[in-house]
This record gives C-alpha cells, structure tokens and sequence, in this order.
C-alpha cells in the first residue's frame, strides 16, 4: 500500500468548519509536503480549482502547477500528483511545462487528468464547459497531444479540438514513456476514457463492496483494451484517528453538522454536472470527495484492519485527507502505518 495525501492548498476540507488551523499558504504546504516526506508518504495530490471549493469561492486557493513547479525544488522522493483539466489547457503548452517540472523533480511528477464539473468556475475563469460526453472527448484529444509530443521527435494532429502542426518539444520527460496518467470518472463515457487512455484509476471515498467492484469493472474494460494492467488502484478517505472508538465518532459529529455555507457553492454543479454512480447528500459532501465513506474513522487497529480490505479489495495508493493537516497525519504516519504493516506481517505467517 502508498500512502498519499491530498495538499491543503483550499484551507481544510470540512465545509462545516471555519478555521482548520491549516492555512491556505506556500509556506504552509510546503511544511507539510516535507513532513510528509520524513514521515513515509509515498503521494501527494494537488488538486485544480481557481475557485475555493471547500471554504467558498471568496475564500484564498493555491493554484495548482505553480505550487507543483515549486514543491518539486524543495522536496527529494515524494511523488507530486497534479490535478490538469483540458477545458482550462493548452495541451502543447501543458505538455512542455509538465516535463519542465518533471525534471525539476527528477521523475516525480505525475497527472491526475479531470474533465471537470463546475461551471460557475468555469464562467469566470473563461474556461471550456460543454456538455458531459463532449468534455471526455475533448479530454482525449488532449491527452492524444500530450503523449504524442512527449514520445515523438515532430508531432502534428488534427482533430476535432486541437490541431498541432509539426510540433518539437525537447527535453522530453524524465518518466518513460510518459509521466503516469491517472484520472477518475463515473460515467460510461469517462471509463472508456480512461481504459483506452490513462495509465491509473482514481476513485472518490467508498465502500470495499463498492471499490472492489469499480476496481473489477476497470481491470475487465482495461484489458479489452489490450494494454498492460492500470499501474496503480487509488481512492480518497478522510481520516478521523483517535484512541478511543467514542472519541473518534465525537469527532464525526462535530464536522458533519451540517450547516450550508459559501463551502457549498459549488455543491449543486458537482451533483447536476456530473454523471456519479452513487447518489451524495450533504452530509457525504460535508467532508471533499466522498471522504467519509471508506469509514476510517475510530481507533488506530479499526483503521488499520479497514485499509487492509481495501488492500484485499485491490486498492494500493490512498490519497487521505486529515484535519489539522499535519498534527493528524504525524498521528497517522506514527499509530496507523506500522500497524498496517505488522498485521500484515501477521497474516501472510498464518497462512
């Protein structure tokens, strides 16, 4: 199992609480990107929004690829996943920078590819919302150009979307022969997407029932696609970590009080915009990205035995989300990481 982390660039990720004590600062992310990377995490996630998703659209973000560029300049091992959408890209363009911060990084930049959801966002910041199939189709176009400049001397194409006319791009990426592509969708169109095209499977917070049928769904569609296997099975979850199973469910209660907010601007967009196999309501959506599901809220021992059915289910990369970032997930990394490891241990000597 890798251990991954999404970067606080929106300030938490609790719709129902103000101040996480987690701000929305370089200064502060790149304290936690370091500590991460002391503490054995192997990922982290660094979403793209122009707007404030989780503390209102009026609230401070990061953007994505400048926090990237600079993160991997001060970080050694750690593999720093970036959020791209094409109805906000240039995909020549995306291309050059991604393997500009792919050697700054030496090899440790990666790409979560996301056709988008929020059309308020995409307003404003004048980018490229259409209708759901569309936005795959765009997407695979893009990703077309950004694999055929990374791998090939002189590229040109003419699509639908883009046109590239005897295009150079040197130097190529470090990764070979690409850096790896992961995306996450729900719908029919964005799965075919994603066999056809992508390199790994991301998936929102869910149960290992759930998980464990998405992850078979995506392993069948990707071999009628005959290419080799997804590199990696990822989900989101949110961590509650406390000594006791009351303490933990206390805790639960506080942050999912539901009180609407300028958090949940954007909460109408992601529900009507998207095609999503499992129906939320505000509380799922009180905490980002399903989060809530996986259940690993309770003691060190509870989340560790729940991480290893998701390892059995066929997940191998989490991408977790804490508050207070770093407190919870030195808690995390100290209680929970070695025990993982050693019930492990202790299954594979039983059997």
């Amino acid at each position: 199992m890798k251990y991954g982390f999404w970067l606080p660039i929106f300030g938490g990720w609790l719709r129902n609480v103000e101040d996480e004590q987690m701000p929305p600062t370089f200064d502060y992310a790149k304290q936690v990107i370091q500590s991460a990377e002391k503490w054995g995490f192997d990922t982290t996630l660094i979403a793209e929004l122009y707007l404030n998703d989780i503390k209102g659209p009026e609230q401070d973000s990061l953007e994505a690829w400048s926090t990237a560029a600079a993160l991997a300049a001060v970080t050694e091992k750690i593999e720093i996943m970036t959020a791209v959408r094409p109805g906000f890209h240039n995909p020549a363009v995306t291309a050059k920078m991604a393997a500009n911060i792919d050697h700054i990084s030496n090899g440790r930049f990666t790409l979560n590819v996301v056709s988008a959801w929020w059309e308020e966002e995409a307003r404003q910041y004048g980018g490229i919302f259409t209708e759901h199939d569309e936005r795959y189709e765009r997407t695979l176009e893009f990703l077309d150009v950004l694999k055929g400049l990374w791998t090939q001397e002189t590229f040109s194409y003419d699509g639908k979307f883009y046109q590239i006319r005897e295009a150079k791009l040197a130097p190529k990426p470090v990764q070979k022969p690409n850096p790896v592509l992961y995306a996450g969708g729900e719908s029919e169109r964005g799965k075919q997407v994603i066999s056809a095209a992508c390199d790994a499977y991301v998936m929102h917070g869910g149960t290992v029932e759930e998980i464990e049928r998405k992850i078979n769904d995506m392993k069948q569609r990707r071999q009628a696609t005959g290419q080799a296997p997804f590199a990696a099975f990822g989900m989101a979850a949110y961590v509650i970590c406390r000594a006791t199973d009351e303490e933990a469910q206390e805790e639960l209660a506080r942050i999912t009080d539901v009180k609407e907010s300028s958090g949940y601007a954007g909460y109408q967009d992601f529900i009507n915009k998207s095609q999503l196999e499992t129906q939320i309501q505000l509380r799922d959506y009180s905490v980002s990205n399903r989060g809530l599901r996986p259940n690993l809220v309770g003691t060190p021992e509870h989340i560790a035995k729940t991480i290893l059915a998701y390892e059995q289910a066929g997940i191998d990369l989490l991408l977790l989300q804490f508050s207070p970032q770093l407190e919870e997930m030195e808690r995390f990394a100290k209680e929970v990481m070695p025990l993982v490891e050693s019930l492990r241990e202790a299954s594979h000597s039983l059997s």
